[in-house]
């Protein structure tokens, strides 16, 4: 099993990224995917999921209205679309799955695979 996460780079406040997430050795849509991430001396925090029943999707309160987690079955993917990115959205950006979560969605020890991280740097 395998999650490929990609998209990351250095951009200015107020740009946008796009995050992939390609997976291999699992079928997305069977899980709860998820993008986490970790900023320099911080705790790994929540951003992002699908959730399991029914679709929806939740955010946390820091990237709501602002990042779109999307998934494309037919290509195993998930990606994250960040928009107007702020200094403080700089982090490493993770990926993960896990089996289907009906409580505790934001919870990363629910997640049982995890993607490398890629580095998204937003300067000021």
């Amino acid at each position: 099993v395998q999650l490929q996460a990609s998209g990351g780079g250095w951009v200015q406040a107020g740009g946008s990224l796009r995050l992939s997430c390609a997976a291999s050795g699992l079928t997305l849509r069977s899980y709860t995917m998820a993008w986490f991430r970790q900023a320099p001396g911080k705790e790994r925090e929540f951003v992002s999921a699908f959730s399991w029943t029914g679709g929806s999707t939740v955010y946390s309160n820091s990237v709501k209205g602002r990042f779109t987690i999307s998934r494309d079955n037919a290509n195993n993917a998930v990606y994250l679309q960040m928009n107007s990115l702020k200094p403080e959205d700089t982090a490493v950006y993770y990926c993960a799955a896990g089996r289907p979560i009906t409580s505790g969605i934001r919870m990363s020890s629910l997640y049982g695979y995890w993607g490398q991280g890629t580095l998204v740097t937003v300067s000021s």
